[in-house]
């Protein structure tokens, strides 16, 4: 098989098994929604919870049909993204996350770019420093990042930044049609939730650019007299980024799945407060249309970084085609 012919098979088959994925992810969602213990209409309806509202709203939901019906019904909305109308609002589910999902959007990307310019730095200035104080320091503060949970962060900040200095805004994704005021509200949120990928990133780049450093062909180039200067910049830290490229599309669908706390401390709109006040309001409906919409996206994310990897280095479509 010609080049060409390996990575079309390749992706080929990580299309087939994205849509594997994501069919097995929904059928997941929908039995374990299922098995949630307690009443879904009485904690709906609160006080409000009549015999009649209940067999009404259980008739809405489809709570009344058989499992395999309702496991049908899901699917078949779920492939073409008709995911009913929320009992709550009476506005299509679609709609309801569709609003708020830019928000979350922003937040993750701006966070894993955050991560990413703060991050590469810290990692080559400690693999420049092996054993130094420096990279101690750079060891500690970068473990340090990666262990505190977001939610500590996200408290820290909340209580410096936007109650104590009064620099930042307190809550909110800011006026819609003010860029300046939503990026002021997105400063917070975005380094709360990007500080434990600074880390990360920071290692594995020290990691992976002391390895390089170390191969043979580098110390010739030294050898032939070639400053450091160019071996790094030039060559060594585009080898070390590779594994940072690969692990984009998992930061990406992770900092997605963490942004229910940050969205929650911060109050902003997004898709992490939504399944939150959707869970609260056994409103599970919405919950499980957040949750494909998010697998969809972890999953589809990774397909697209290994894509790019496997155009930019045709051994990775030879070993897993």
């Amino acid at each position: 098989m010609t080049r060409s012919q390996r990575t079309a098979a390749f992706i080929a088959s990580r299309l087939a098994s994205v849509v594997l994925t994501i069919a097995g992810a929904t059928l997941l969602l929908f039995l374990m929604v299922r098995l949630v213990p307690g009443d879904f209409t009485s904690v709906m309806l609160g006080p409000r919870a009549t015999p009649e509202l209940r067999a009404q709203i259980t008739h809405d939901m489809g709570l009344d049909r058989s499992m395999v019906e309702q496991l049908w019904l899901f699917a078949s909305r779920a492939a073409t993204g008709n995911f009913g109308e929320d009992v709550v609002s009476h506005r299509p589910i679609l709609d309801i996350v569709l609003d708020v999902i830019p928000n979350t959007l922003a937040l993750a990307f701006s966070a894993l770019a955050l991560a990413l310019v703060v991050g590469i730095p810290i990692g080559v200035i400690a693999a420049l420093k092996p054993g130094s104080w420096l990279d101690s320091g750079l060891a500690l503060l970068s473990i340090s990042f990666i262990t505190t949970p977001t939610l500590v962060v996200s408290v820290i900040l909340f209580l410096i930044f936007a109650i104590g200095l009064h620099w930042l805004p307190v809550a909110g994704a800011g006026n819609p049609g003010d860029i300046m005021d939503r990026l002021r509200h997105l400063i917070l949120p975005s380094v709360a939730l990007a500080l434990g990928w600074v880390g990360y990133i920071s290692r594995l780049v020290r990691a992976a650019l002391l390895d390089t450093l170390a191969e043979l062909h580098v110390r010739t180039l030294r050898a032939y007299g070639v400053s450091e200067y160019r071996i790094v910049g030039l060559y060594a830290l585009k080898l070390a980024l590779v594994p940072v490229v690969s692990i984009l599309g998992i930061g990406l669908g992770d900092l997605i799945g963490s942004s229910v706390v940050v969205e929650i401390i911060f109050a902003r709109s997004g898709i992490g407060s939504l399944i939150f006040n959707s869970i609260a309001q056994r409103n599970y409906p919405v919950v499980q249309a957040c949750v494909v919409f998010i697998v969809a996206f972890y999953i589809v994310a990774n397909l697209v970084v290994d894509m790019i990897n496997a155009l930019l280095d045709p051994r990775i479509a030879v070993g897993r085609g």
